[in-house]
């Protein structure tokens, strides 16, 4: 154990290298400790966008392509090449933390659980941030992924949500759980909403482009509200996860047969949100399946623009008390195109109301504040006072 006069070590275990949610919530996490002194090595299985953005914020980064649990390995192939390849992952872990010799663990998913593991066998504590909740799948499958979170010192979910999922699948983690609402920045230049729909309503969709997520359902909802006579048009800023590709030329099918291709842009995965948010004046998160929590719903609210999510799991404390916000049943095109329709209706009323809420927004979700908090747990675990 290091003396309390050395400097605070945070090794990070994190699925990916992209940009989106959880990738963002880690680079809050980054800054927090940052900010605090500590030392921080985050170990990738895979180069990517976020590589860049993590050394910007004087994290090390080491690739160690460790297995990351995935729905495609559960199935009697994907266990078998599961099982093949963890002895070397497990290994290579390992390997990484005796080198490293950090004071604590941070696994940022569940499906790290290989890096939890690893801090067992080489007796440094691991705190587990939690950013999935599965409430819909098997509740045998739901507990083999909460297992590993036995090891864990200390365990955070994201929301309420997130944490009710995890006792319903494994009643003993109930009480080692704690809520961490994430860290989410606003933009550094806010621009107000239009005071008028001059030319129509601008809709925009920002995330993974995926059948969970209701992306089809965005462009169905414009397409009613269009044949209503309500001019609008829709963005969708956001990419597939590799594998999925026939999702998006499935939405660009649906996109030119109706004849809608000046109506609907698509711009792909964009690094930098919030140009998009600026232009638009109303933002959907029309997701079928539960979400965890959700950050682009908060973005909304901190660009100052009415949001409409779908009313489930962790959407709803994402969007909740914010006069802005309107929820709908998932996976409900028409529901949605009478929301979208509401705002076009009431503009003053819903731009008005933006307004107020991204202060509260900004409150609610400091980024300083999450930094903070998240570095007291982390050094907690490690018996550390900083």
């Amino acid at each position: 154990m290091k003396t309390d006069g050395e400097q605070f070590s945070v090794l990070v275990a994190h699925p990916s290298a992209d940009l989106y949610g959880s990738d963002r919530v880690l680079l809050e996490t980054i800054e927090g400790l940052h900010r605090s002194g500590a030392r921080v090595l985050v170990a990738l299985p895979s180069s990517g966008p976020l590589v860049a953005e993590l050394k910007r914020r004087g994290a090390a980064v080491i690739l160690s392509p460790t297995p990351v649990l995935r729905k495609s390995l559960l199935t009697p192939a994907g266990l078998t090449k599961l099982a093949a390849t963890s002895v070397h992952g497990l290994l290579r872990s390992i390997g990484v933390i005796r080198g490293a010799r950090p004071d604590v663990i941070l696994a940022n998913t569940v499906t790290v659980p290989l890096w939890t593991a690893a801090g067992r066998l080489t007796g440094v504590p691991v705190v587990t941030h939690v950013h999935e909740a599965e409430a819909n799948a098997p509740r045998a499958l739901r507990a083999a992924l909460a297992l590993p979170l036995l090891l864990s010192r200390g365990i955070l979910t994201n929301s309420q949500f997130s944490s009710d999922t995890l006792a319903s699948a494994l009643p003993a983690l109930q009480a080692r759980s704690r809520v961490l609402y994430n860290g989410v920045p606003g933009p550094a230049e806010p621009v107000p909403p239009r005071p008028d729909l001059q030319g129509g309503l601008r809709i925009l969709y920002v995330g993974r482009l995926s059948h969970r997520k209701g992306v089809d359902v965005a462009i169905d909802a414009l397409l009613r509200l269009r044949s209503d006579g309500v001019p609008a048009r829709l963005s969708v800023v956001g990419a597939v996860f590799p594998g999925y590709e026939d999702y998006e030329a499935g939405l660009r099918n649906q996109v030119q047969a109706h004849g809608a291709e000046d109506h609907v842009t698509f711009h792909g995965f964009q690094n930098v949100v919030w140009p998009f948010l600026a232009d638009a004046d109303v933002v959907v998160v029309p997701s079928r399946l539960d979400e965890p929590f959700g950050n682009t719903a908060v973005e909304a609210v901190l660009a100052s623009r009415p949001v409409i999510v779908s009313n489930t799991s962790g959407l709803r404390e994402a969007a909740a008390g914010y006069r802005s916000a309107q929820f709908v049943e998932p996976g409900d095109p028409a529901e949605l195109a009478d929301a979208l329709a509401r705002v076009a209706g009431r503009w003053q009323h819903y731009q008005s109301s933006a307004r107020l809420d991204a202060a509260e927004a900004g409150s609610r979700h400091s980024p300083e504040r999450y930094g903070t908090l998240m570095t007291g747990y982390l050094a907690q675990a490690a018996g550390r006072l900083l």
